[in-house]
């Protein structure tokens, strides 16, 4: 075998966002070595590009709210069918690693008394998202990274990880390549924590950047762990469907939470036909209402935009659908509209909303403070992932352990904005004190040097296809396009059985281009084989998707099929696990959830 340089740490965390980089902190505070592997720069993971806040039940604008409200919603918006230990924790926990960031250095916006102020969000009952203008996102990894960098940690950076290591069935570390000089590493460690963030590159039209290929999901589901709810994959209602130069990028639901109204060819505010009856007595009937709880009114019910993303999501389609929409495809989102509400509007948007506002207006040349923009639902977030103990964050794999998007649990069938800032802070603290705790009880294990060889021949594999392409070679470009072209078209925000079969037949003809997947020049600065290494990872997380959303016969949170339009009450309430078989083929099963304890039924009950 070649001699590979070899990296070793206690603790290797694979991913740098803010799940990455809070349990690097956790586990080095704990005393043990600690490795980071990011695949792009430090400081340029997804999470940057958060906007709207950071759901921490503080109580700083509304003194009504406590994790018990927290916990309710964010079991409400799941549908239930939240592993509901998590949610309990998650609320607990959340004030806690707010006020933690605070003492590290983030810079929050404030109330008039000094306090972190605190903002509407869908489907939070009460004010609670702390933030940092419209960009929450990039003052969490700015916070996390100045302290983290200072914890002793090693962070290896612009490296892909190929596969998991394992020793029987433990982790014992990670084989990956760097991505500038095509150099192959091997990475040993006691403890491995995932934290790869999401999926949405599977589809064409995304919010995610272009490193969420699902290179968690895939390295775990390959190593042997579980993937659960890969059926419930987000659409956030309000991505930029015009210009084309903006196309995908997210309008945070801030722009809603601070006034933002939606409203379909006709000037119509639409989101008043259609309000679920488990939302309406928390919903305004009037525009007036609304408007008066975005401008802070505690005793009004919030506007109907600020429903839950996967009915906002449908809402949206129904008007499209009905020849209701925006030129190109999509509805308008109005902000602009609040200058007859308040004077000085304009100053007051660009306070509240930087980041919109000079984003759209360099990108695209739009002024949101005097004009509506073009939204449409753009593929967004994934609540389904690795499935995890809850209080330890560790898969059914000893010595694997994952956080933040890339796992699963927590949000159910639908995460509710801001949910996502909190999840990182909360589940990757434990994963990180949990992966320090194991790596301390574990010796080493052994690294398997045919392992290694074989994951290196599969990556090679490209060139030798490119040396002897012909005119009709496969491109990874082209096998990346045509996946997510058909993802889009058959596995989006309306799920039909006929379409899944046949993105499931198209699944299997694409993995079998994928084989002979064609790649030229040679390892460094390669962009084509960077693309031809991601395809395993996207036909990994797409075949999971789609294998899962057949078996859910219902429609549930992001999970809609046209053809079962209803939730099936008597048996819905499960968990869609998928594993891989021994003979390599992908399985699914139905898992019922266990029963709650008796004392969150009741808060719940309470809420209602």
């Amino acid at each position: 075998m070649p001699e590979y340089q070899t990296h070793e740490h206690d603790v290797l965390v694979i991913g740098a966002g803010g799940a990455g980089l809070r349990a690097a902190i956790e586990a080095s505070a704990a005393g043990v070595s600690v490795g980071i592997v990011c695949k792009s720069l430090l400081g340029k993971a997804h999470t940057v590009m958060a906007e709207g806040g950071i759901a921490a039940a503080l109580a700083n604008v509304d003194e009504r709210d406590n994790w018990k409200v927290h916990f309710a919603d964010t079991m409400r918006g799941g549908q239930y069918v939240n592993n509901w230990r998590m949610a309990e924790l998650h609320a607990k926990e959340a004030p806690d690693r707010v006020r933690e960031l605070e003492a590290w250095g983030a810079v929050f916006d404030r109330t008039k008394d000094g306090r972190i102020l605190q903002r509407n969000f869908g489907g939070h009952k009460y004010a609670r998202l702390a933030h940092v203008g419209d960009r929450t996102g990039l003052e969490m990894i700015r916070t996390l990274q100045d302290h983290g960098i200072h914890q002793g940690m090693e962070v290896h950076m612009e490296c892909t990880i190929l596969t998991l290591l394992k020793d029987g069935d433990r982790v014992v570390g990670a084989f990956g390549y760097e991505r500038e000089r095509g150099r192959f590493k091997i990475f040993r460690a006691k403890a491995v924590v995932l934290a790869t963030g999401g999926i949405g590159r599977a589809y064409k039209i995304t919010s995610n950047s272009w490193e969420g290929t699902g290179d968690g999901h895939s390295l775990a589901y390959h190593a042997g762990a579980e993937l659960i709810d890969m059926e419930f994959l987000q659409f956030h209602p309000t991505g930029m469907v015009w210009p084309p130069s903006v196309c995908g990028i997210l309008v945070t639901e801030g722009v809603r939470g601070e006034g933002g109204i939606l409203l379909n060819q006709d000037g119509r505010r639409f989101m008043f036909d259609d309000i679920p009856d488990l939302y309406k007595a928390q919903t305004a009937d009037t525009e007036e209402e609304g408007w008066r709880y975005c401008a802070g009114d505690r005793n009004a019910r919030r506007p109907a935009e600020l429903l839950t993303r996967d009915h906002v999501a449908r809402c949206i389609v129904r008007e499209i659908k009905a020849g209701r929409g925006s030129p190109h495809g999509g509805v308008y989102l109005d902000i602009s509209w609040i200058k007859k509400k308040i004077p000085n509007a304009a100053e007051h948007i660009k306070r509240k909303l930087p980041s919109m506002y000079h984003q759209f207006k360099q990108l695209a040349d739009i002024d949101i403070t005097r004009e509506p923009m073009e939204v449409g639902p753009t593929t967004h977030y994934a609540m389904g992932g690795i499935r995890v103990d809850a209080d330890t964050q560790m898969s059914r794999l000893p010595g694997l352990f994952a956080a933040g998007e890339c796992a699963s649990g927590i949000n159910g069938a639908n995460r509710l904005g801001g949910n996502s800032l909190s999840d990182l802070l909360v589940f990757g603290k434990r994963a990180g004190e949990f992966a320090a705790k194991f790596a301390r009880s574990n010796k080493a294990g052994r690294v398997d040097p045919e392992q290694i060889e074989a994951a290196a021949r599969r990556a090679l594999e490209p060139f030798d296809h490119g040396a002897s392409a012909g005119p009709n070679a496969e491109w990874p470009y082209q096998i990346q396009f045509d996946l997510q072209e058909m993802m889009q078209d058959l596995v989006g925000i309306v799920r039909r059985e006929d379409e899944m079969v046949r993105a499931l037949d198209g699944l299997h003809k694409l993995s079998e281009r994928a084989k002979q997947v064609a790649v030229r020049g040679n390892r460094e600065y390669n962009p084509g084989w960077h693309t031809a290494i991601d395809l395993t990872n996207l036909l990994t997380v797409s075949e999971a998707i789609t294998r899962s959303a057949l078996e859910r016969k219902e429609s549930r949170g992001a999970h809609f099929r046209d053809d079962y339009p209803n939730k099936d009450a008597a048996s819905g309430k499960v968990n869609v696990v998928v594993w891989k078989a021994p003979d390599g083929t992908m399985q699914v099963r139905r898992e019922p959830i266990p029963e709650m304890r008796s004392e969150l039924k009741r808060i719940i009950d309470e809420m209602k």
